[in-house]
């Protein structure tokens, strides 16, 4: 491994393990702008990254809309994927398989109360999978570069968005994914802990891991 490449990965575990929760909450809620139902005070619970220093506050971001939306999945249904005013709506005759499909099953979902809490390994491994795979353009799971160790025990990426609300909207409705991987991982009541980072990529403008455990 070559001194830059070490230096790089020392830091960011230096940054992840040590860094304090010494940070001022100035986050405004994602979904507020879409419906003032979001500004109800058990909302306020899901921003569970809020005093994490390590994160951006877009990553943070993700992480308390991610709770929101596992919270309350008939509400973000309704205010973000059917509000004729949120640019994620579509006409009737617009919709296709994968939007119908994430429609019914976040109408079938019980609210989830466990929240997923940031994971600062899980973070040193999606950031690391984000930071590499966006200089060599790469698009997949497997790490481009021995460097990167995943901790993970499912993972979602990302390509083309930089807010959290257009990057967790692409991933559920996970269009022309067979299985619908990214929507279970996502909604699973399987994973607690939860990293994730948002980079530049050579080919898709940004790309986002989400490395849960």
């Amino acid at each position: 491994m070559n001194k830059p490449m070490t230096l790089f990965i020392t830091l960011l575990f230096f940054i992840a393990q040590f860094a304090k929760a010494n940070v001022v909450d100035t986050l405004n809620n994602p979904f507020v702008k879409y419906s003032p139902l979001w500004n109800q005070t058990k909302y306020k619970h899901c921003n569970t990254a809020a005093a994490v220093s390590y994160l951006t506050d877009e990553e943070k971001k993700i992480i308390w809309a991610l709770n929101m939306i596992r919270l309350s999945p008939q509400l973000y249904c309704k205010t973000i994927l059917l509000n004729p005013k949120s640019p994620f709506y579509l006409k009737p005759a617009q919709r296709d398989y994968y939007f119908n499909s994430l429609i019914n099953d976040l109408n079938k979902s019980t609210p989830n109360n466990n929240f997923l809490q940031p994971d600062s390994m899980a973070f040193i491994s999606a950031q690391c999978h984000a930071y590499y795979s966006g200089i060599k353009g790469y698009v997949g799971h497997e790490r481009s570069v021995t460097l990167c160790k995943g901790d993970f025990y499912g993972e979602c990426c990302d390509y083309g968005y930089n807010d959290a609300v257009s990057i967790l909207t692409h991933l559920l409705i996970d269009k022309n994914i067979s299985d619908l991987g990214h929507r279970n991982i996502c909604l699973s009541k399987s994973y607690s802990l939860l990293g994730t980072s948002i980079q530049p990529h050579r080919d898709y403008y940004m790309n986002t891991v989400l490395d849960f455990k």
